[in-house]
């Protein structure tokens, strides 16, 4: 048994548990942010659905988990969204969509904000390296995800932006094939096509944050 724990690979465990952890924190505060932009816009649906929650256990697809954590691509369950309660539903539904990925962005600017108060005055250890290694890791993540969702394919978020700016008719028209670029994306994603162009984008957009506090 003690050959057994000495052999073991701690590390590897410990980056394992730091993957799963960015990325329910990245998921949750996406879907979360969602449903709180319907409901101040009038849709009540993703609170009587208890999806106004900071809970991971409400908004986590089991399946996209363990995609997300082994590809890098994955998936939770989407916030249920009622246009019909929105004033303007085209409008409306595109700040929903929005406030997805926004929250990303902001999540990625407060982790790199606390490992900077880290960076200055934490002492140097394997806690505080582990927690360091979390903030920004999961930085990155989010920054991705955000990143990762305004491309305009169905079902993301940039996609119900983009069709916002169409006539009604072919706004609802396109809606109706929604479920279909699924298949589109997971092709893509498959094939690899712009995945150099996103790491790119990532990169670039993260050394930006990272500016502002080191």
């Amino acid at each position: 048994m003690t050959a057994f724990l000495e052999q073991f690979d701690w590390e590897g465990l410990l980056a394992l548990f730091q993957r799963v952890l960015s990325v329910l924190l990245c998921l949750t505060v996406h879907e979360t942010c969602h449903g709180l932009a319907a409901y101040a816009l009038g849709d009540p649906t993703a609170k009587r659905m208890r999806r106004l929650s900071f809970n991971p256990l409400h908004h986590i697809d089991w399946l996209g988990l363990a995609s997300m954590v082994i590809c890098g691509f994955g998936w939770a369950k989407p916030v249920p969204v009622d246009m019909r309660y929105f004033k303007k539903p085209k409008t409306g539904m595109a700040v929903t969509a929005l406030a997805g990925p926004a929250s990303n962005f902001l999540l990625a600017l407060l982790l790199l904000f606390a490992a900077s108060l880290m960076a200055g005055t934490a002492p140097v250890n394997a806690v505080t390296l582990w927690v360091f290694s979390f903030l920004t890791g999961t930085a990155v993540l989010s920054i991705g995800l955000g990143l990762f969702n305004l491309v305009p394919i169905p079902p993301l978020d940039g996609s119900k932006v983009l069709f916002s700016l169409l006539p009604e008719r072919a706004y609802y028209t396109l809606m109706r094939y929604e479920r279909y670029g699924m298949m589109v994306l997971l092709l893509i994603m498959w094939l690899d096509i712009g995945g150099s162009y996103l790491s790119n984008a990532i990169y670039a957009v993260y050394l930006w944050m990272a500016g502002l506090f080191f």
